[in-house]
């Protein structure tokens, strides 16, 4: 499968898997964030923005098994985390609170958390619909949006084929992957959004290793339109 110049976005196997299969891809999912980057990136950007003890709320978009979560809760026992997935049934072992919604119709009030956060989800939308997200994440921040996300490019395509003999990657997770990697960003691609979505002064810092997911930050603002110190991070 090659790579083309521009964003391809296509239909996944996991858009229309039954519970049985979809468990499959998203315990491959967990694994990857586990031991690739997803939790240390993670915890990483939001030990950038809070103090070990602190207490604070953040609501993951697109949270499927909601590890990200529990990661997050372990690093952060003030953190109150609430997962969010368009199927219900792959929130079924993510720890409470959770909520089945679609991230295009978001079921809060504005401003109702210190930080909104995806894993791995933006990608999956048109440039278009990704920026209307970010602008609905960031009526709900008080503080900061934070994503994380796949960069578009060789490496990051090569690396479920290469590595499931050892891992034994299930077969619709390896083609889910190639197809994720085809619709990732180079990071100008992030910046541009981010921009366009008004996180203004927005930054992107080199993807991570092996898994090739990019970072990038900019700033949101207060009601009223001052500005507020904020975040929003591929990585």
């Amino acid at each position: 499968m090659a790579l083309a110049h521009q964003r391809v976005i296509e239909p996944e196997l996991l858009d229309h898997a039954s519970p049985e299969e979809a468990g499959k891809v998203l315990a491959d999912l967990a694994r990857v964030n586990r031991y690739f980057g997803g939790h240390r990136i993670l915890s990483k950007i939001v030990g950038e923005l809070v103090e070990p003890d602190e207490s604070f709320s953040m609501l993951d978009v697109g949270a499927a098994s909601g590890d990200i979560s529990e990661a997050l809760r372990s690093a952060y026992p003030g953190a109150t985390v609430v997962s969010l997935d368009r199927l219900s049934f792959h929130l079924s072992g993510a720890a409470q609170p959770k909520v089945a919604a679609d991230a295009f119709q978001l079921p809060f009030a504005p401003r109702s958390f210190d930080f909104v956060f995806s894993s791995l989800f933006l990608h999956h939308f048109s440039d278009d619909q990704i920026v209307e997200l970010l602008e609905a994440f960031k009526k709900l921040a008080r503080r900061a949006v934070l994503a994380i996300d796949l960069e578009r490019g060789p490496l990051a395509l090569r690396f479920l084929p290469a590595t499931r003999w050892l891992f034994d990657w299930d077969r619709m997770f390896v083609h889910d992957g190639l197809i994720s990697v085809r619709a990732a960003f180079k990071r100008d691609e992030l910046l541009a959004l981010a921009r366009r979505a008004g996180l203004e002064r927005a930054r992107a810092n080199p993807p991570a290793r092996p898994s090739r997911r990019v970072a990038a930050r900019g700033t949101a603002q207060r009601a009223g339109g001052c500005a507020q110190r904020g975040q929003i991070k591929f990585a």
